[in-house]
């Protein structure tokens, strides 16, 4: 069986042919224990692209790193990536993300920056000791502060308080972020946040400063949703409306968050699926940095309106979901990791599951946008069997994973999985411990579409989300009510299963038969991808001219396709109603009409 989510090319950082090196150094234990490099990657006249490799040279796994420098006057860092940096007017300090911290003995990690003007870096200190790796006694960076605690809440503001930091010097004072930007630095280990807007979500970290003004490692984040403004979340015995934004939509598709409100989706889900992050050396890991976090939209193209800039802490597409959620504060956003392209990484995750567990809470919670994710939804294709990859780790691996990404998340974020509907004798859900994973779940996406498609080039021709049996269906157990009955009849809870909806539709060409089951000669062209296309073009170039088990179908000229309508989707909304199950979820955004017409039909029926 085929399963949707084949991410689409990423779009690279930019990192430039190297040309000369200045050594230099930075870990963040001790710098004995490691060297800074940075070399300077080009050099446009008005400013260069600049790197730092950061290399372990020591015996024992560094857990962090600071790396500090001075630039002359007139030269600055205009933007960085892999690192967060910030100055103090000619001092520069880049501390380790959340998922590049841990080097290990022999390993190395690298940052990226584009700078201004003509200076180079001196005065390198690497956790306070120089970056060639030799002691710089008595000037260590001060350590991280405790966690902050939120009391006080109000409709406008929180007061926060925390433990504070060591020094070998003594703390001179702390700043306090609020979603990654500094908003006050005060001398004692509390502070009241004012001016806040009403029902919104934040998410506060300190630092703290030595007297020879070294800053020390964020401290953990605390989230916060301050009262009133209508945002009470809406009753757990409500039904999950989710929908998948994909990173990658935002190029060749030009399908932006934005289009989740102009469309007027975004009043009508519930949750929002961001896919893909990675899976790779046994954690989770960016997948597309640029799309991420970086790249600036403009105005137009903004949810707020406003154009993004050079120097704000976070863009991207997380911060457009930021800007979503201040709109529409009770969808939860949970970040999607593996999906088809991504799933081969699960293999070595499921070795060392708590390790895997933790690189994933690091990144999901990275002080930079942890306000902007609600928890994490685990895209495996497929456990203990074949997708793109085979995997061989075991039917318990799957079980194990869910339940160490429970225990590290917690019961305050949301831990959901994509889940394979092969309702088949011997298939895929009988491969994994599925019913004692679904104790540690929230929910299971059940990935009821993909059952038939052109891959099998000559037919014959079948509905590629059928809800029941029918005559002729080519394989037994490919429909969404076997799928559920399945999952129900191992355990599952009903209410911890969604049935999901394909935006799109498959088909075939070269076919002369109307009615499912005819021969075709290969897939139908496609505008992305050949045997697929969207709903919002198949509606108009080939209507449908027929259904069959609760899914359209539609035969014009050689080509046959088969999709979901408005009416096929109430009809599916109601048999799941009848069922009981949790909700539904569909893939994806950029598939919908731009009135979305299918996300009203979910949400009309549900």
């Amino acid at each position: 069986m085929r399963f949707r989510h084949r991410a689409a090319a990423a779009f690279a950082t930019l990192l430039l042919p190297m040309a000369g090196a200045v050594g230099l150094a930075s870990p963040a234990q001790a710098a004995t224990n490691a060297t800074a490099t940075f070399t300077k990657t080009s050099d446009w006249g008005t400013g260069f692209g600049g790197q730092w490799t950061v290399k372990n040279t020591g015996s024992s796994t560094i857990s962090s790193w600071t790396v500090e420098w001075d630039f002359p006057s007139g030269t600055k860092v205009a933007s960085a990536w892999d690192a967060t940096v910030t100055n103090s007017g000619d001092h520069w300090t880049a501390k380790n993300v959340g998922w590049n911290g841990t080097i290990a003995p022999g390993a190395s990690v690298s940052f990226g920056f584009n700078g201004s003007g003509p200076g180079a870096p001196s005065n390198c200190k690497l956790n306070g000791d120089s970056c060639d790796g030799t002691t710089v006694p008595g000037d260590a960076a001060p350590s991280a502060p405790g966690t902050p605690t939120a009391s006080s809440v109000t409709d406008t503001s929180v007061k926060l308080g925390w433990s504070a930091a060591t020094d070998d010097k003594g703390v001179k004072n702390y700043d306090v972020l609020r979603d990654g930007t500094k908003v006050a630095t005060v001398t004692t280990t509390s502070y009241t946040d004012t001016g806040l807007t009403a029902g919104t979500d934040y998410s506060y970290t300190v630092r703290a400063r030595d007297t020879a003004d070294q800053t020390g490692p964020v401290s953990g984040a605390v989230k916060v949703h301050t009262t009133g403004g209508g945002t009470t979340p809406p009753p757990t015995g409500d039904k999950v409306k989710l929908g998948y934004f994909t990173e990658w939509g935002i190029y060749g598709r030009n399908y932006n968050v934005k289009n989740l409100v102009t469309s007027g989706s975004a009043a009508k889900i519930t949750h929002i699926n961001y896919a893909f992050g990675n899976v790779t050396g046994g954690k989770c890991a960016i997948g597309d940095s640029y799309a991420d976090y970086d790249k600036a939209f403009t105005a137009d193209q903004s949810v707020s309106g406003v154009a993004d800039t050079w120097d704000q802490p976070l863009r991207g597409n997380f911060n457009q979901l930021r800007q979503l959620k201040a709109k529409y504060p009770n969808i939860k956003v949970l970040w999607s990791f593996g999906g088809w392209t991504w799933s081969g990484g699960f293999g070595e995750a499921a070795k060392n599951p708590a390790a895997f567990a933790q690189s994933c809470y690091d990144l999901v919670e990275d002080p930079r946008w942890a306000d902007v994710f609600d928890g994490i939804d685990i895209d495996w294709e497929y456990p203990n069997a074949c997708g793109l990859t085979c995997d061989t780790s075991g039917a318990a691996a799957y079980k194990n994973l869910m339940a160490a990404l429970r225990a590290k998340f917690g019961s305050n974020n949301l831990v959901t999985a994509a889940t394979t509907a092969d309702g088949s004798a011997g298939g895929k859900i009988e491969t994994a411990d599925y019913a004692g994973a679904a104790q540690y779940v929230d929910w299971y996406n059940v990935m009821t579409y993909d059952f038939f498609g052109a891959w099998d080039a000559k037919g014959p021709t079948a509905p590629h989300s059928p809800l029941t049996p029918y005559d002729g269906i080519p394989k037994a157990g490919f429909t969404t009510a076997e799928a559920m009955a399945k999952f129900k009849a191992i355990g599952v809870p009903a209410k911890k299963l969604l049935i999901g909806i394909g935006f799109y539709g498959r088909g075939w060409t070269g076919v002369t038969q109307d009615a499912p089951g005819g021969t075709a000669t290969g897939p139908a062209s496609g505008t992305y991808e050949q045997g697929i296309e969207d709903y919002k073009v198949l509606k108009s170039s080939c209507p449908a001219t027929g259904t069959v088990a609760g899914t359209a179908y539609a035969h014009c000229g050689s080509n046959w396709w088969s999709y979901d309508t408005p009416a096929t989707i109430k009809s599916k909304m109601a048999w799941a109603n009848s069922q009981g199950l949790g909700g539904a979820f569909f893939w994806e955004f950029s598939g919908d009409t731009g009135n979305g017409e299918l996300v009203s039909a979910i949400s009309d029926n549900l």
